[in-house]
């Protein structure tokens, strides 16, 4: 039979399928396979459990949280793969503005691009050649699948009937009934142009296999994303410039010039919509759904229920994995409107919230900063203060957080990071969360409203934009509060959410006051990690002071977790008492409580991360500092004393000490040293 030999036969096509060197299947099959071939693991977030996927962990840019949200999509496309309800459906991302919607999209679409550059899982079409055998096409002597449509489907339909085609696979290809069966499971009739075409053919030939083949081309789809091939997207549009003409295609009156016979679907121009250029086993994205008016919206129901784009009574069967986006404001104007409930009914919502994770809100921060090298205004290169990332990333995240009568801010963002809060557990987090989720204004819902990570790009822009900054060539941490609220100022419409962001950032400051305290006294004693080492003193002396044998000199012996190596460790009573003061607990209950949960976290948390530092505990950490700072230095203003007023030499070897391990071991710059310290003199926002 004639193309057993040309790679570019149908032939050839059904053989390398039949062998394993290509697969045929559909979008649905093709994400899902992507998705858990990478990698699945099971992992604990905010107490639950939950699956994390490896495949959206790739490359330097990737998504950062989003556990809920990666798992309802693969919990989609997976049942959509597996012939579920879901195949009748969209995928749709309904939140703020901000929040990584459209990011998601993207880097899905990157990664399905890129799987399928691989040989095996790179998508074909075909082509019909020499109609100019045929006639009735003038100048045009090919004419390519309009959608893309599968070699394997037009195989399917190499025959007239399927009982004929079914035995032309066992006998040529050696398939089995098992196999057979399974292919056609994943069925669908020809496009209209493409069953159009090779019906001519067909007559033409006189149904002659051999001949018919000699018509057939089979060529790789291309990946060329800007071509729209593949993965493509239809941008958000107003009411008045959507069209479904760029969706679904229209009437070409250059192809009229060729063909003869006007009744042919080939006079469709497929390809001028965003649908045909996806159709052959791609993602198809909608940005902004229901931003568009009504009328194309209802188009986008036609196409999600049947998969099918239809015109003039012509229909072309479309392999797609359609997802879309849609901030609240335009979806809940959309569920008002009642006649468009099917639209809904036919999507599978999924709201997405705001990252309220500070610790993975750092990666978040690192994005929007950017990871060029920054300079300034006359290209000079700009440092970043250490406690940037920090400080931007606990005052955005606060503003995520909803308020709540039974716990603070900063026990929601400690909780919700998954770190100690005093007594407060993760149990009480779950519940205020169940109750905010149950609301029906979606905007309500935990971690619904907040800044998004544009807030914070333009936050970013505006310190870069700093003549402080430019001028000192360093993005000072404490001038980003002043960027964030001029953002809110800006940018946030409501007066109830720029009154609570406000107080949030001011809460963020508290928590840098902080911070600060802690480097200061790291700085001091000229080691990084002096807070450290005293805050994991202080919690073996916990569990140390109760040991039996201890003696008069109360030395007791320990394995350190950290190194596995004995030690030994003087249990200071007083300093112990001190700490304990500062943390309020002022009764023997109430220090009794307070050490046994200490004793109750050290054994929950050191049997899963032997590297568990305590340092979480940031009521812990701000006690200790306090005293080691009254302790070492007689009281905390001689340090503020000493390091504001450098009139005597020894104030002036002190600072420039300090200075010193800031630059050499903390990571600071001349510029950001010397404010941080401004700033800790200056005690201002102490309460």
């Amino acid at each position: 039979m004639a193309g057993k030999t040309n790679p570019k036969s149908l032939i050839s096509h059904v053989d390398a399928v039949k062998k394993g060197n290509l697969v045929f299947e559909d979008a649905f099959g093709g994400v899902a396979r992507m998705i858990l071939g990478a990698g699945i693991q099971k992992i604990t977030v905010k107490g639950k459990t939950t699956y994390q996927f490896d495949l959206f962990s790739q490359g330097k840019k990737h998504l950062v949280g989003m556990y809920d949200e990666i798992n309802s999509f693969v919990s989609f496309v997976k049942d959509a793969s597996e012939g579920g309800s879901s195949r009748e459906m969209a995928f749709v991302l309904v939140g703020e503005p901000g929040n990584g919607k459209t990011f998601f999209v993207d880097y899905l679409c990157a990664r399905y691009r890129e799987f399928l550059s691989i040989p095996q899982n790179r998508k074909h079409t075909f082509r019909f050649i020499n109609l100019d055998q045929i006639g009735g096409y003038g100048k045009i002597n090919f004419i390519e699948s309009q959608t893309y449509e599968d070699p394997m489907i037009l195989a399917m339909s190499l025959y007239e009937t399927q009982d004929q085609s079914k035995e032309f696979f066992s006998k040529k290809f050696k398939f089995t009934e098992k196999q057979i069966e399974d292919l056609y499971d994943k069925y669908r009739p020809l496009g209209a142009c493409s069953a159009y075409i090779f019906n001519q053919i067909r007559e033409y030939t006189n149904n002659d296999i051999t001949k018919m083949l000699s018509f057939i081309e089979i060529t790789p789809v291309p990946l060329i994303e800007s071509l729209g091939t593949i993965t493509g997207k239809y941008p958000a549009k107003d009411k008045i410039t959507s069209s479904a003409v760029d969706l679904m295609g229209e009437e070409s009156i250059q192809r009229l010039l060729h063909i003869s016979d006007s009744n042919n679907p080939y006079r469709f121009d497929l390809r001028r919509g965003a649908l045909a250029r996806v159709a052959g086993g791609g993602i198809h994205f909608s940005d902004e759904i229901y931003k568009n008016k009504k009328d194309l919206v209802q188009v986008y129901l036609g196409v999600i229920q049947n998969r099918m784009i239809e015109m003039d009574g012509f229909k072309w069967p479309i392999d797609t994995l359609i997802i879309a986006t849609s901030n609240n404001s335009e979806f809940d104007t959309f569920l008002s409107e009642k006649e468009e409930a099917p639209i809904v009914d036919r999507c599978r919502i999924c709201y997405v919230a705001h990252n309220t994770d500070y610790k993975i809100q750092k990666t978040l921060t690192e994005y929007a900063i950017g990871t060029d090298t920054k300079r300034s205004l006359d290209s000079k290169v700009l440092h970043q203060d250490p406690n940037l990332n920090y400080a931007a990333s606990v005052g955005v995240v606060l503003t995520r957080l909803p308020r709540s009568d039974k716990l603070t801010p900063i026990e929601i963002m400690k909780l919700a990071a998954g770190e100690v809060a005093g007594e407060k557990s993760l149990k009480t987090l779950a519940e205020v969360i169940d109750m905010l989720n149950q609301d029906t204004d979606i905007t309500k819902r935990f971690g619904q409203k907040g800044m998004g990570q544009r807030n914070l790009g333009r936050a970013v822009q505006l310190l870069l934009e700093s003549s402080e900054t430019n001028e000192g060539q360093c993005m000072f941490a404490l001038d980003i509060f002043n960027a964030l609220e001029r953002t809110v100022l800006d940018y946030v419409q409501e007066p109830s959410d720029r009154a609570k962001f406000k107080e949030d950032l001011k809460i963020a400051r508290g928590l840098y006051r902080e911070r600060i305290m802690t480097e200061m006294f790291n700085a001091y004693m000229d080691e990084p990690l002096a807070i450290k080492k005293d805050v994991l003193n202080y919690v073996n002396m916990i569990i140390g002071v109760d040991a039996e044998h201890l003696g008069p000199d109360m030395m007791w012996k320990y394995k350190d977790p950290q190194t596995g190596e004995l030690k030994a460790l003087k249990i200071d009573e007083r300093y112990i008492k001190n700490v304990e003061e500062r943390l309020g607990l002022k009764t023997e209950e109430q220090r009794a409580s307070f050490r046994n949960s200490i004793r109750k976290i050290y054994g929950q948390k050191l049997s899963v991360d032997a590297n568990y530092d305590f340092m979480d505990n940031l009521e812990l950490v701000k006690a200790i500092t306090d005293v080691r700072l009254k302790s070492d230095i007689a009281g905390a203003g001689s340090l503020i004393g000493a390091l504001a007023n450098r009139t005597n030499e020894e104030n002036q070897k002190l600072y420039d000490r300090m200075t010193y391990t800031m630059n050499e071991k903390l990571g600071y710059c001349r510029t950001c040293a010397q404010k941080t310290i401004e700033y800790f003199c200056s005690q201002e926002d102490d309460k």
